[in-house]
């Protein structure tokens, strides 16, 4: 296999999860992988472990420096930027503040999901652009959610960085377009993926199977997907063989979409 043989790829939040399986997926196809994380250590293991053609580089996505010295570091040691993948995100509820709705969310937490999920897209696509251009081609991939196609009255915030990830991948496929580039710029739309995010609602108790199946309950194949699923999309969008695909939005959500839409629950008040 070597879908892409030859190519250059940054991946974002590439430590662990999807992130990870994305750049293996990569390797595996003979790309020459740049995995980028804040969580250096993490990281560097990761890429060590995934061989001689996986190097780490510390990027935080919501530094403009960051982008910068990444993206020209990369371009003056390959000679070329192939592939970005903008994946780091988070959910807000990492640093253990669960209120995330419309009414109760801080100002504070809708800004801090922002700056990462949206601004961190904004500045990915921005410099993968401008790597890409000496060469006028290239794929843009940005991680959105299936939380970014419908709301999520628990997770506003995530829901609507997600969402416009979505709508700003257009406008950065439409933009390269009337630039005469061939970089092109698709979206993902993962929804239940087994990654370590789910593991403090999973646990490791007796009851973690009868947890899991109640997650993925109102998914019509019933089951969690894996990160390796997501990966072999990104691996399509990233080869020669999508070369007339972009500004699309996938889903890989097991059907969830596909049909009728969750209903809220309703509480007395």
């Amino acid at each position: 296999m070597s879908r892409l043989r030859g190519k250059v790829a940054l991946v974002t939040g590439a430590a662990r999860g999807i992130g990870e399986a994305i750049a293996q997926a990569f390797l595996k196809e003979e790309a020459y992988v740049y995995l980028t994380d804040i969580n250096d250590e993490l990281g560097t293991c990761t890429a060590s472990r995934l061989g001689s053609a996986a190097k780490y580089l510390h990027l935080d996505v919501r530094q403009e420096l960051d982008w910068s010295l990444v993206t020209k570091l990369i371009v003056e040691r390959k000679g070329r930027l192939d592939v970005v993948v903008n994946n780091a995100g988070i959910t807000g509820f990492e640093d253990g503040n669960f209120v995330h709705d419309p009414e109760n969310a801080s100002l504070q937490a809708w800004r801090a999901v922002h700056e990462t999920n949206l601004d961190g897209v904004f500045l990915g696509c921005k410099y993968a652009i401008r790597a890409m251009r000496p060469k006028k081609c290239g794929s843009i991939i940005n991680i959105s959610s299936r939380s970014g196609l419908v709301g999520i009255p628990s997770a506003a915030a995530y829901a609507s960085s997600k969402a416009a990830i979505r709508n700003h991948t257009k406008s950065v496929s439409l933009y390269c377009a009337e630039q005469g580039l061939q970089i092109r710029c698709n979206s993902l739309h993962p929804a239940a993926i087994l990654t370590p995010m789910w593991e403090p609602m999973l646990g490791q108790g007796p009851d973690r199977e009868e947890r899991m199946a109640e997650l993925v309950r109102d998914t019509p194949l019933r089951r969690f997907g894996q990160p390796e699923e997501v990966a072999a999309v990104a691996v399509l969008l990233a080869s020669d063989e999508a070369t007339y695909i972009t500004g699309s939005e996938l889903s890989i959500d097991g059907g969830l979409l596909a049909g009728s839409a969750a209903t809220p629950q309703c509480k007395d008040v």
